[in-house]
């Protein structure tokens, strides 16, 4: 593989405009690329629209010919028909159950924005109907959970896939690269930084809200909104091992704005040769999603999503260099989903249910540990 790094390479993004509708849905046009009108449409259903991240999914990908939104599953009717209205979408396409959607619209496969307990449910349900899964991160509110989803997928011969913005950065892809190629030697450190100053304090919509800071449907607070994106980072990079150990700290720092879960949390996560720290946090200054990775001789820093800072032993200085743009189906969430289950594409890495069932045990454990003030040590 030629050195990522040597590559520079600019995102080239392609203006999207207009919708079509045709026969059982709506057909979405990603603004990442241009698809040929023959080619066969992804019959996708959106279910829930409780999560923030639907919005992105609605203006990114309006008018894309290659999919075609079947299905929308929302119990909350009035919820349904301000999305309805928002984005111009034929009110045929709302149902209030996930059953009714799927026996009706005939997905191929779903995306999910409902709260992170209801995955659960939602993968296997639509498991018995062989209908596959895309939902945002994380995968699960606890081990319990995810290893009945795994169940499901397996019984049901579906694929289920996890949704990270930080997939989508050529910046990470850059560093793994670097791991890969031995350019920085064995791997002894990973540190990530992920989060901003608050959900409520963005702009989150009540919907939102609501769930998110409920321990029960979110599984915790910062330590699984924002802990999950370095767990996952770090499975990758170092390749699905699992922890030895497992620590955490959290804090109630704003205990007025969010008074049920935590809004600051740390995780060190123990391996036999690395170490991972995570600071995930509802209080930054600012809005961030950066990682550091420290080899035996060299190390890389992500700078936004298209940057990186690499530093070699005996090197004065870090240089900045650009990343290699991502492109075809490892540039966005759709195009890799729709490549898993109509091209057959074995899903792999951070999307990976695999790596998500480590990431899990990992928030698992950080919960357990936080309670308890103590090291939870993870089964061989």
């Amino acid at each position: 593989m030629q050195h990522v790094l040597l590559i520079i390479a600019a995102m080239v993004l392609m203006a999207s405009v207009g919708e079509s509708r045709g026969q059982g849905g709506v057909q979405l046009k990603s603004k990442a690329a241009a698809w040929p009108a023959a080619i066969a449409p992804f019959r996708i259903a959106v279910v829930g629209l409780v999560h923030g991240h639907v919005d992105g999914f609605f203006g990114q990908y309006k008018g894309r010919t290659d999919i075609q939104v079947v299905g929308i599953a929302e119990a909350d009717q009035a919820l349904a028909a301000r999305y309805a209205e928002r984005y111009h979408l034929d009110k045929s396409l709302l149902f209030t159950s996930v059953d009714a959607m799927l026996e009706k619209a005939l997905p191929q496969g779903v995306v999910v924005y409902t709260n992170t307990f209801d995955h659960r449910t939602v993968v296997e349900t639509c498991a018995k109907r062989g209908v596959h899964v895309m939902m945002e991160k994380p995968l699960a509110v606890s081990n319990a959970h995810a290893k009945a989803m795994a169940t499901a997928a397996a019984e049901g011969k579906i694929q289920v896939l996890v949704n990270y913005e930080t997939t989508w950065y050529a910046s990470n892809r850059a560093a793994f690269d670097l791991v890969a190629e031995n350019a920085l030697g064995e791997v002894r450190k990973i540190v990530v930084h992920d989060g901003h100053f608050g959900p409520r304090e963005i702009g989150c919509g009540e919907d939102f809200l609501k769930w998110l800071t409920d321990p029960a449907l979110n599984g915790a607070g910062a330590l699984f909104d924002f802990g999950c994106y370095g767990a996952d980072l770090a499975t990758w990079i170092l390749e699905g091992q699992r922890p030895m150990s497992v620590f955490a700290v959290t804090r109630q720092i704003k205990p007025d704005v969010y008074p049920k879960v935590d809004d600051e949390a740390t995780i060190v996560v123990i391996y036999p040769k690395a170490q991972v720290i995570i600071q995930a946090s509802w209080n930054w200054p600012f809005s961030r999603k950066d990682m550091e990775v420290y080899g035996q001789h060299g190390s890389v820093v992500t700078v936004g999503d298209k940057q990186v800072r690499v530093r070699k032993r005996g090197e004065d200085a870090e240089k900045t260099l650009a990343a290699k743009a991502l492109s075809g189906v490892e540039a966005d969430p759709i195009s890799y989903f729709r490549a898993v289950v109509m091209d057959g594409l074995k899903p792999s890495g951070l999307s990976s249910l695999e790596t998500n069932l480590v990431v899990t045990e990992i928030l698992d454990a950080a919960r357990e540990s936080a309670r308890t003030g103590k090291r939870v040590v993870l089964s061989p």
